[in-house]
C-alpha cells in the first residue's frame, strides 16, 4: 500500500542552513501516522541560486538520509511547492516516495533507461540547449507503453544542471557519475503498478477562430484558410499597417496556438480544441511569432511547421489560466472520489477543498507540478498566487516541483503550461 510522501521546502542564503531545515521537516513527517516509512525515492528541485553548490546539496542530502537509494530533479528559476513558489532567492524542495522497487528506474544519459524494465509513464527533465531535444522526447515517450511524459526543462540564469542518481549503478564503460550534470535528459520511468493522473492547464486566450494552415515552409506560415496569414493576424488583431506602432505593439504580445494533426484525431474544419474556460484544450502548442514577411505577407513562427495543421492567434490571459488551473484541479478530484465509499472517505473528501489536510482516504499520496517559468504569482497577481490557487482548489497535498524553460506532457514540448501529476494510493 502506497503512503503519503514527505515533503519539504525551505529559504535561506546559506544553503546547509535550508538543508537543515529541510531535514527537520522531512524527519517529522516520516515519523507521522500515514506517511512514508522506508522511502527510497527523493526528488529534489533547486533555484538558480544553488545552481553552484548543487554538488554538495545532493552530497549533503545524501548522507543525511542514507537510506534513499535513487534521486532525480533539476533547477529552475523557481521552485513550487505546496501553497509556496520560490523565485529569485535561494530555495530547495525535496520529496521521498516508497515506491515499489521493482516499478520505478532512474535514468540519465550515464545510466539509460534499460530496455528491459516495463515502462508505462515517466518524470522527464531535459536541458533546453541539448540538441534535437524535440526527438529524444518523443524516442522517450515510444519507450513507454502510454506515450505519457511529464515534466520540463531546466531553467536558469545559470547552470541548467540535472540530478540523478540510480541505485542499480551505471553501465559499464561510462564512468563513475558524481549525479550532477548537464544535457541531454534525465527522471525516472514508472511501472504499471505506479498510477498517476496528469492534467495540462493552459495559460492563452484564444483571439478568434481556429484557422487550417494551407500553405507554410518550414516556421513561416504564409496562407490561413486560403488567406494571406499576415492579413488574417492584423484582422484577428484589429489593428492596420496604416498605423505601424499600433500594429507593431499588438503583434509583440500575440501568440499562436498550433494543434498537429494526428492530435486527437484532428479533422480541420473543426476549430482547435477550446475547454470550458474558453481557452486552449491540452494539445494546443502555444508558440512565439518571431518575424514577418511584409512582401508575401507571412508569419515566422518558433515552431516548424506543415500544412494541414491549425492555427489560432491568441494572448496570454490571467483569468483565463486561474480557471483552466481550478479546471484540471477539479477533474482530477473528480476522477479520485470513488461512485461509493466509506464514511472516513466520504468525510475527507467532503471538507472545502482549501482545508483538505493530507489524508490517505483522498487517495493522493504526492504531486508534482511543472509550470512555465512566465507564469507564476508574477502572472496570477500576487506572491505564490499559482500555488495558492492550486492548493485552494486541490486541498493540501504533498507536491514538489519547479518553473521551467519548456513544460513536457505526453511527447509534446508547450509553453506557457502547467502541467499536474498527482501519484495516487490504492
Amino acid at each position: 500500500m502506497m503512503h503519503l510522501f514527505a515533503h519539504a521546502h525551505a529559504t535561506h542564503p546559506q544553503w546547509l542552513m535550508a538543508a537543515g531545515l529541510v531535514l527537520a521537516q522531512l524527519r517529522a513527517q516520516l515519523q507521522l501516522p500515514g506517511y512514508v516509512r522506508h522511502p527510497t525515492l527523493a526528488l529534489l528541485y533547486i533555484t538558480d541560486a544553488y545552481a553552484d553548490v548543487a554538488q554538495d546539496i545532493l552530497n549533503h542530502l545524501s548522507a543525511e538520509l542514507p537510506q534513499i537509494t535513487d534521486w532525480s530533479g533539476t533547477v529552475g528559476v523557481g521552485i513550487a511547492a505546496n501553497n509556496v513558489e520560490y523565485f529569485d532567492e535561494p530555495a530547495m524542495a525535496v520529496m521521498l516516495c516508497d515506491l515499489p522497487a521493482d516499478q520505478y528506474r532512474v535514468f540519465s544519459g550515464v545510466a539509460p533507461l534499460s530496455p528491459r524494465f516495463e515502462a508505462h509513464t515517466a518524470l522527464v527533465h531535459a536541458d533546453g540547449h541539448t540538441p534535437d531535444l524535440a526527438d529524444l522526447i518523443d524516442e522517450m515517450a515510444g519507450r513507454t507503453a502510454t506515450g505519457y511524459l511529464f515534466g520540463g526543462l531546466a531553467s536558469s540564469r545559470t547552470q541548467h544542471l540535472q540530478f540523478s542518481v540510480g541505485g542499480d549503478g551505471y553501465m559499464r564503460g561510462q564512468g563513475k557519475s558524481t549525479g550532477v550534470f548537464q544535457g541531454g535528459l534525465s527522471g525516472v520511468a514508472f511501472g504499471p503498478e505506479v498510477r498517476v493522473i496528469s492534467r495540462v492547464t493552459q495559460g492563452c486566450l484564444p483571439l478568434g477562430k481556429a484557422r487550417e494552415i494551407t500553405d507554410a515552409d518550414r516556421n513561416v506560415v504564409y496562407r490561413l484558410d486560403g488567406q494571406p496569414a499576415l492579413e488574417v493576424l492584423l484582422g484577428d488583431l484589429k489593428v492596420s499597417l496604416e498605423r505601424p506602432q499600433e500594429a507593431l505593439n499588438a503583434v509583440r504580445s500575440t501568440l499562436v496556438g498550433l494543434m498537429w494533426p494526428d492530435d486527437a484525431g484532428l479533422i480541420t474544419d473543426q476549430p482547435a480544441p477550446i475547454s470550458r474556460t474558453g481557452n486552449f484544450g491540452a494539445d494546443v502548442l502555444v508558440r512565439h511569432i518571431v518575424g514577418l514577411d511584409g512582401e508575401r505577407q507571412g508569419i515566422a513562427l518558433a515552431e516548424h511547421v506543415q500544412n494541414g495543421m491549425q492555427l489560432a492567434f491568441c494572448q496570454r490571459d490571467t483569468k483565463a489560466a486561474r480557471a483552466d488551473l481550478v479546471r484540471i484541479c477539479a477533474e482530477i478530484r473528480e476522477e479520485l472520489e470513488p461512485e461509493t465509499m466509506p464514511m472516513e472517505t466520504a468525510l475527507a473528501l467532503g471538507s472545502h477543498a482549501a482545508d483538505a489536510a493530507p489524508h490517505l482516504a483522498r487517495r493522493i499520496a504526492g504531486a508534482v507540478y511543472v509550470s512555465c517559468a512566465g507564469r507564476g504569482g508574477p502572472h496570477f497577481g500576487a506572491t505564490s498566487a499559482e500555488m495558492q490557487v492550486v492548493r485552494q482548489a486541490m486541498g493540501d497535498v504533498p507536491l514538489v516541483g519547479f518553473f521551467a524553460g519548456g513544460e513536457i506532457a505526453r511527447h509534446h514540448l508547450y509553453g506557457y503550461t502547467g502541467v499536474l501529476t498527482v501519484f495516487t494510493t490504492d
